[in-house]
């Protein structure tokens, strides 16, 4: 079967016996038709199931297109979709529509996706910025009004706002939520590279705690790694020190899947404290439940909308950074004392 083909201006001239310009003119709302030939081209267009090409005609006007170009570091990630929801809610009633892509945190990936964002003339571009990544030559963009927002990490290179959880306060609270109930061996599990924002900025709060305590930084309680399964190897190899932590701390959400599951096997969850950054699906449910400091990625995609949509309205002054606080949720795995 011959595969359909999407109509086009032309089949909708010529299904109303009008010239393709009388068409755009209609649907654009840019010069005089009559009332008659303005019902006629509708109907052939409700009929035909035409759909305008919004991106060319913006490019063709040298206007923005109704869309907010969104870079995350992985889509998979149920943090940042609902950083993107939270996005989503704020421009859905000034009629623009959401686009997104991941980088993988590969700093020539998110150049390319940002390059076919600004392409497209997107209203405005939000991005979580990849380690290493360079922002310089958004500054032209920038200059020439675009709205440009970063998320969860500052950019590097440019001057431009900036919406980010307080990493550091909600480290600090979760630490010492595990030293009140008489830890003081307590590891940290953080992502990497160690430095990425997010994890020098949560390891500045576990230190910080420590500080308080008066307790002394053990390098050898600290350990990185991206991934579940890397978690649950950190878990074993802290685990397994001569002198083995009574507590950890996952500094973010896939750290700590790999550690409750580690933990679930090898029978050590009611004996070894747990504390999260991020909050997870399900938590309350695990057996111990599951304390964490929960962020609110909803309200930091809708500070990150709400600082683009002051700026398409003019707002001209200096750049800021937002911070969204932290919650720390007692569920019963930061509760086991030594």
């Amino acid at each position: 079967m011959a595969a359909t083909r999407r109509p086009t201006l032309a089949d909708v001239a010529r299904e109303v016996g009008v010239s393709a310009k009388t068409v755009s003119r209609v649907l654009n709302e840019d010069g005089p038709s009559s009332p008659e030939t303005r019902a006629r081209v509708l109907d052939a267009v409700a009929r035909l199931g035409f759909q305008p090409n919004l991106m060319a005609r913006n490019i063709r006007v040298g206007g923005p297109d109704t869309t907010v170009g969104l870079v995350v570091p992985n889509l998979g990630n149920p943090f940042f979709g609902t950083v993107a929801g939270g996005i989503e809610d704020a421009i859905r009633e000034r009629g623009l529509t959401l686009l997104m892509g991941s980088s993988a945190e590969d700093a020539g990936r998110e150049r390319q996706l940002t390059d076919t964002f600004l392409a497209r003339r997107v209203s405005v571009l939000m991005v979580v910025p990849s380690v290493d990544a360079d922002h310089g030559h958004l500054k032209s963009q920038r200059a020439a009004g675009l709205p440009v927002v970063f998320l969860d990490r500052p950019g590097s290179g440019i001057a431009a706002d900036c919406v980010v959880s307080d990493n550091r306060a909600g480290t600090r609270e979760g630490v010492a939520h595990l030293l009140g109930k008489g830890h003081r061996r307590i590891g940290f599990i953080g992502d990497i590279p160690p430095k990425l924002y997010t994890r020098r900025e949560r390891l500045a709060g576990y230190r910080d705690a420590l500080v308080h305590a008066q307790l002394p930084y053990d390098k050898a309680l600290v350990v990185g790694t991206h991934d579940e399964a890397g978690a649950a190897e950190a878990v074993r190899r802290l685990l397994a020190l001569p002198e083995p932590p009574t507590a950890l701390f996952a500094a973010n959400n896939i750290v700590a899947l790999g550690a409750v599951g580690e933990l679930a096997r090898t029978g050590r969850a009611h004996d070894v404290a747990l504390v999260a950054f991020d909050d997870l699906p399900l938590a309350g449910v695990l057996d111990p439940g599951l304390t964490v400091v929960a962020q609110n990625p909803a309200e930091l995609g809708r500070a990150a909308a709400r600082t683009a949509l002051a700026r398409l309205d003019g707002d001209r002054s200096r750049v800021r950074t937002v911070t969204v606080g932290t919650e720390l949720v007692a569920r019963g795995s930061g509760e086991l004392g030594v």
